[in-house]
């Protein structure tokens, strides 16, 4: 903990894409500050709102937010939701993929507006899929096998997710960082340079992924 004195805490709430934050670069990047990096695997948009979700995300982060001494939140979700959430719920529930969307959009908005009341937030745009169409490796992909929506697909969905969460988040003064045009490459897919060296991982590459990011951050909270 002896690094961490004098250094002003930012909190991290996010999915398994957060652990981004615990790179050596951000140390560098923003010597006077903590990230205190809250992170809940499989967390999702779309149950925040739910008391009886898996994860049990919601009160792990209101916990996190009860006990931090942060003044800046960051906030990370959706890559679960437009990458597998959306389309599982939308097959079976045989409802349409835009009426899901808008599901996790609503209770998204709602917790990013409830910490807004007490924090600075920051909301990351969500990361675009990585899984390739027809792809049988990993746990990840095994798990989000009945999913059939393809990566263009995946991809367009993410794209308009986080430009409707870049406009709520402008409409309540949240503030927002917005990857896309950074991260998307040719053919409406994630650019071959953030993918992982590991196959298996459908995580970006955590040096390229934390120099966006450190970059985009400088730019609203400065470097500490």
């Amino acid at each position: 903990m002896s690094n961490e004195v004098g250094r002003q805490e930012l909190l991290v709430l996010g999915d398994s894409h957060s652990p981004v934050f615990n790179h050596p670069l951000f140390q560098e990047k923003f010597p006077n500050m903590h990230f205190n990096v809250v992170t809940v695997i499989g967390a999702t948009a779309s149950g925040l709102e739910n008391p009886n979700s898996t994860t049990q995300a919601y009160p792990i982060f209101r916990a996190a937010l009860k006990n931090t001494a942060a003044k800046h939140i960051i906030v990370m979700l959706g890559e679960v939701d437009t990458g597998f959430v959306i389309w599982y719920r939308a097959q079976k529930y045989q409802d349409s993929v835009a009426a899901m969307l808008n599901k996790a959009i609503t209770s998204y908005s709602r917790f990013l507006a409830e910490i807004n009341s007490a924090f600075e937030v920051i909301c990351i745009s969500a990361p675009l899929p990585t899984i390739q169409d027809g792809n049988d490796w990993g746990d990840i992909a095994n798990a989000r096998r009945e999913v059939t929506a393809s990566q263009v697909e995946r991809t367009a969905l993410t794209l308009d997710f986080n430009r409707l969460m870049q406009t709520f988040c402008a409409q309540n003064d949240i503030r927002y960082l917005m990857l896309d045009s950074v991260s998307l490459g040719e053919h409406g897919i994630v650019k071959a340079e953030l993918l992982n060296h590991n196959r298996n991982d459908h995580h970006y590459d955590q040096a390229q992924y934390s120099r966006l990011l450190a970059g985009g951050l400088a730019g609203i909270i400065g470097t500490g």
